[in-house]
């Protein structure tokens, strides 16, 4: 224990140092082992073994050391990233400082980092914890895209944020949950920072939103003398203006003019120009204190707070070329318009669609809470630690007034569309008619649809390991409790004005035209670029009385909602060994987990206007076995291998019984609450080089076979009152296997002459292949995944000396699937995409750094499109990202 406490004293307080706690121009000296957690199994795994300290010049160079380090010593397959890069590189927050580990993509919607996938496989597989405990989790409820499983990476500062660990071959004392890999968010502490004080104040400017936004974040720590005793507290405001133009499609489908094309061809569905804003704010806080009486004794606390405000007010202009739900109206397809390749009707002239001016509006406000108790206890040969953590995540508008409020007004007339010219060009969408004429306009129906999403999070557990000379070096065994809760609630009023109410009742003061003019400037294309949109607050005043408010609860509403409670209970037993053959050592673990889960799914079935409250409890047992070996081939050379069983749980909208069923059919629709966990065998072999003190070249290739996963089908169910039915949902019996190989090289040139031996390079490049067999509807879909990328790439160039530093960085990722479609709807890819980011920072004292970041300097746009290229999907353009400012230490 007295070596694993010297050497956390000593590396963090230099990666503290890297961060611009303390700058230096002079060349720092890094343990070469990394600090760890216990409670998560790798205190020992992560332990120096006597090598030799590396010795490196400037900040960015010594992260790395820190994080081959780490890599290298660990008992299983891991990537870390530290400080020293989420504070310095272009990272607004947690996910976008990921970015640059082997093996993890992210999404960027809007141009923020928001969700993370590891090797190919999408955000729900993956399980985030913060300083080793799980965590509540907020949704998505701008739309009600409540999944319950994805992290949102926002809510974390990444100035907070001290290492991150990517377990990619997990142990047996790990808390399962992850088919990709288990990130560990850890947080600063007092012990580990000492006493300082460190003050970062930061514009943030949006080029296309043309604002800057204040953020400003200050930490403090103070221990006392003999460092027995520590609080750190840090508190942060962060502010950014967004702007993102948007063309967007729901799909193209199959036969939706069957009259005048026959059967077979497929045409385009709703498509919108749109121009989306946020006005986001975060205020977080965070207190960690820490009292080690003694080398065998530590107590520690952790308290994190966040609230995210999100005013989102968006500018759209919907198209609906096949919507024939509207009394009166019919779209007609014009026979001698059409232009066709294959079954695509690439171009057409469609009578009678509607075209809708809409304004949606909603202030989406994130509460996060986790409060963290860790007691340790190390007596000689032993460690026993108890870890208790609750934490609470709500997602909610504040008031009606803020709830996805849309105010949308109409007008019918013919419509020609032309995608010929690919998926990268703005699609032609025209109309003979005035779309700035207020006359041509009548109301459609108001609609208002608050969302309040609540998750619970109780988690505690309990770790007792002791070494052994011999064979065996340590026995750990231990258990955990689990203790979750989602209560989500959606309402949806709808006000129908009277038919063909014209706009012009609400002149002047009731719409207005968009006020941008300058709409997917660098796309071309003969796409709308300015039409006109209600104002929310004329259209909520007129149209939302206190009758509707107050007005009860609807089946609709009641389905809606819904409750899922889980309650695992774990335990495991780990060995880890050690042993000569010839000269090679060999050191590893091998353990296995069980889990024991029990769930209730509660929510509200619906047969035309009756509802009826039901509940669905299931309950299933895993065992887990996880292995894992490390062979130091040389001094410099080591290899890996590692197998486990792993599970990841479904996403709690897949599991809630959000049932419709048919007034006159046996047959229903809506989630499956039987659904079971996915489950994979995996399989990891790599090669380490660390061919001098400042490099490494890596490799890995590895291996998921994948059970039960769940895809779109058609199942029999009872249904109380009902009896049997069937049921269009989703269920497990779809299997996959995903293998790749991933390589990383990083280096610091020191062995260059002054004043180029700062320079340095650092590069990874991922290849994802799958081979699967499922449906959507009637459609097979093969060897593909969504969110599974087959190829990804970073790359970052740096120079750290004196009082300069810069790096530039460029990650891209290949396309992938975005949804596997149905029957009668084509799949969707987004398009492979790429960022250009970049950093420059200047020491002026050894206690003040000023600094400018930008992110996206190439202005690049996403795209998507669907089955085909002529079928185009999306194109988003968010701009650049300028961040400047100043770091201090007092």
């Amino acid at each position: 224990m007295l070596k694993h406490t010297r050497l956390i004293r000593a590396t963090l307080p230099l990666t503290l140092i890297a961060v611009g706690l303390a700058p230096s121009a002079h060349a720092q000296t890094v343990s070469n082992a990394a600090p760890a957690d216990p409670a998560t199994g790798t205190a020992s795994d992560i332990a120096a073994e006597g090598t030799d300290d590396i010795v490196v010049t400037g900040s960015y160079a010594q992260s790395l050391a820190a994080a081959t380090q780490t890599k290298r010593q660990a008992g299983f397959g891991v990537d870390a990233i530290n400080a020293t890069d989420i504070g310095k590189f272009p990272a607004q927050n947690v996910a976008e400082a990921l970015q640059l580990v082997p093996g993890v993509a992210i999404t960027r919607p809007r141009g923020e980092g928001l969700y993370v996938s590891v090797r190919g496989l999408g955000p729900q597989f993956q399980s985030t914890l913060l300083n080793g405990r799980p965590v509540a989790i907020n949704d998505l409820i701008e739309n009600g895209g409540a999944n319950g499983r994805q992290f949102r990476f926002e809510m974390l500062p990444a100035e907070f944020v001290s290492q991150i660990d990517v377990v990619k071959t997990p142990t047996s004392d790990m808390t399962e949950g992850a088919l990709g890999g288990n990130i560990d968010v850890r947080t600063f502490r007092p012990l580990d920072v000492g006493t300082k004080t460190t003050l970062n104040l930061r514009g943030t400017y949006t080029t296309l939103a043309d604002k800057v936004k204040p953020n400003a974040t200050v930490l403090t720590s103070g221990t006392n003398a003999d460092a027995t005793f520590g609080i750190l507290a840090a508190a942060q405001y962060w502010g950014k203006a967004v702007r993102n133009d948007r063309s967007y499609n729901t799909g193209w489908y199959l036969d939706k003019f069957v009259s005048a094309l026959g059967t077979g061809f497929y045409t385009p569905g709703r498509t919108r120009p749109t121009v989306e804003t946020e006005d986001r704010k975060r205020l977080s806080g965070m207190i960690s204190a820490q009292w080690r009486p003694s080398l065998e004794l530590e107590t520690t606390l952790d308290v994190l707070a966040t609230r995210l405000d999100v005013a989102y007010d968006e500018y759209g202009f919907d198209i609906y070329p096949d919507d024939a739900s509207v009394a009166g109206h019919r779209p007609v397809l014009m026979p001698g318009s059409v232009k066709l390749d294959g079954s695509t009707v690439v171009a057409a002239t469609i009578n009678d669609v509607r075209f809708m001016g809409t304004r949606e509006y909603s202030l989406n406000r994130h509460d996060l809470i986790t409060v963290g108790l860790k007691q340790a206890w190390n007596p000689e040969g032993w460690h026993i630690v108890a870890n208790g953590n609750w934490s609470y995540a709500h997602s909610f508008h504040p008031s009606y007034a803020e709830g996805t409020v849309r105010s949308r007004i109409q007008f019918f007339a013919p419509l020609t569309y032309d995608s010929s010219a690919g998926y990268k060009v703005a699609p032609t969408l025209s109309t003979p008619v005035d779309v700035l004429n207020p006359a041509n306009y009548t109301l459609y129906p108001f609609n208002i649809a608050p969302k309040n999403s609540k998750d619970w999070d109780t988690f505690g557990r309990l770790d007792i390991d002791h070494e052994l000379d011999g064979f065996i070096t340590r026995l750990a065994a231990g258990g955990e409790y689990h203790w979750r809760k989602r209560d989500y609630r959606r309402r949806d009023f709808t006000v129908n004005p009277a038919a063909n109410t014209s706009l012009l009742g609400f002149a002047p003061s009731g719409f207005e035209q968009m006020p941008f003019d300058n709409f997917l400037s660098g796309v071309s294309g003969n796409i709308p670029r300015t039409w006109l949109v209600p104002i929310t607050s004329v259209f909520y005043d007129r149209l939302f009385t206190a009758a509707i408010a107050n007005s009860p609860l609807t089946p609709g509403d009641l389905r809606a909602s819904y409750v899922v409670k889980e309650e695992t209970a774990g335990g495991y037993v780990r060995a880890d060994y050690a042993f000569p053959v010839g000269g090679v050592a060999i050191t590893g673990n091998v353990g296995v987990r069980y889990v024991h889960t029990d769930q209730v799914a509660s929510g509200t079935l619906t047969t035309g206007s009756v509802a009826t409250p039901a509940s669905f409890p299931q309950t299933f047992s895993n065992w887990l076995p996880s292995f894992n070996l490390r062979a130091e081939l040389t001094q410099t050379l080591q290899a890996r291998l590692a197998a486990s069983r792993v599970l990841t749980r479904p996403n709690v909208t897949q599991s809630a019984p959000q049932i419709s069923v048919s007034t006159d059919q046996p047959t229903a629709s809506g989630g499956n609450p039987a659904l079971q966990p996915f489950l994979a065998t995996q399989f990891d072999g790599s090669l380490e080089w660390y061919f001098n003190r400042s490099a490494s070249l890596t490799g890995a290739v590895f291996y998921k076979a994948m059970e039960d996963y769940i895809t779109a089908q058609n199942i029999n169910v009872e249904i109380p009152g009902r009896g049997t039915v069937l049921l269009s949902t989703q269920v497990n019996g779809g299997n996959a296997k995903v293998y790749g190989a991933e390589v990383a090289y990083n280096q610091v040139f020191t062995f260059l002459p002054e004043p180029f031996d700062g320079l340095g390079f650092q590069a990874s490049y991922t290849h994802t292949s799958v081979q699967a067999s499922y449906t959507a509807g009637a459609r097979p879909i093969r060897d593909q995944l969504i969110g599974l990328s087959k190829n990804s790439f970073n790359m970052v160039g740096f120079y750290d000396k004196g009082p300069l530093s810069a790096r530039l960085s460029y990650t891209w990722r290949d396309k992938y699937l975005t949804g596997i479609g149905s029957t009668t709807q084509v799949p969707t890819y987004q398009d492979a995409f790429g960022s250009l980011d970049g950093n420059v920072s200047v020491r002026v004292t050894d206690q003040v750094m000023v600094s400018v970041e930008a992110i996206n300097i190439a202005n690049a746009n996403t795209y998507s499109y669907n089955e085909r290229e002529l079928q185009f999907g999306e194109i988003n353009n968010y701009g650049r990202t300028i961040l400047f400012g100043v770091r201090a230490q007092f």
